[in-house]
């Protein structure tokens, strides 16, 4: 029986692992990070498989096991950081405990209130408390210039509206990877918005790059229709990761996530 019992467990686990992978990236706004903790998940059910709980939904399951180890392990960024990544530690220094954390899995992950309880171990109300506290506080708090890379007109008007919504400058849109380049090289951006395939058949992550080697660390936040491919864990991959069809709350949740972080990996298709 317990032959059977491991297989079972892996496959639950295997096919919620990318979105936890993406969830710790935007926690901790780093892919190294968040890869991290995904892996002391993993490690802590591999030694105490009664933490997976298997009468739970299998992904509210690998969440609270790995809300479990986050809680326990302190700061949600490293210590020793320089720059605009030290101003993001302090801005989130300030930040009431688990707001983010409800906001992310509200928004990005789309977890049910009732849900979000059980994996942060509360009630609805203090899950619909943080929410609230953290579109509050992070909304508020940063503003800054945005860019936008997408080929698709329509949802290059729908992420403008969003991004003005909140507040931000709108640097621009640019539609290729070139057209990209030459637009953050008229004005730096805080903050690119940027999908995956663009109108001439180039990359998003390659004009993200171009424009990273050229001006040096600036968030990103990619749009796909295919995020499992962008979560893997085996070469260097984004922090900030939102699927196609989006919510306008899933964008809006990312912005503000992505605006207390300045180190964005450099990427390679």
């Amino acid at each position: 029986m317990s032959t059977n019992a491991a297989p079972d467990l892996s496959a639950l686990i295997g096919s919620e692992l990318p979105y936890l992978r993406r969830y710790a990236r935007a926690l901790t706004g780093s892919q190294s990070s968040g890869d991290a903790y995904a892996l002391a998940t993993l490690e802590a059910i591999l030694d105490e498989p009664e933490l997976f709980e298997t009468g739970m939904n299998p992904r509210v399951a690998l969440f609270r096991v790995f809300h479990t180890i986050w809680d326990s392990s302190g700061a949600p960024v490293s210590e020793g950081e320089t720059g605009l990544a030290r101003a993001a530690q302090a801005h989130l220094a300030r930040l009431a405990p688990n707001t983010r954390e409800a906001l992310l899995l509200a928004t990005i992950e789309d977890f049910k209130p009732e849900e979000i309880a059980l994996i942060m171990s509360t009630d609805v109300d203090e899950v619909m408390h943080f929410i609230n506290r953290a579109r509050a506080d992070m909304e508020d708090s940063v503003s800054g210039r945005v860019m936008i890379i997408e080929d698709e007109a329509i949802i290059a008007l729908d992420l403008q509206s969003i991004v003005a919504d909140m507040g931000h400058a709108i640097t621009g849109v640019a539609r290729t990877r070139d057209a990209a380049v030459a637009l953050a090289g008229i004005e730096r951006p805080d903050l690119i918005l940027a999908d995956i395939q663009l109108a001439d058949k180039s990359s998003g992550i390659d004009a993200v790059n171009d424009i990273l080697g050229a001006g040096g660390d600036i968030p990103v936040i990619f749009i796909t229709a295919f995020p499992e491919r962008l979560l893997t864990g085996e070469r260097p991959e984004p922090a900030f990761l939102i699927s196609k069809p989006y919510r306008e709350d899933q964008v809006r949740s990312a912005i503000s996530q992505a605006m207390f972080f300045s180190s964005t990996e450099t990427l390679h298709a």
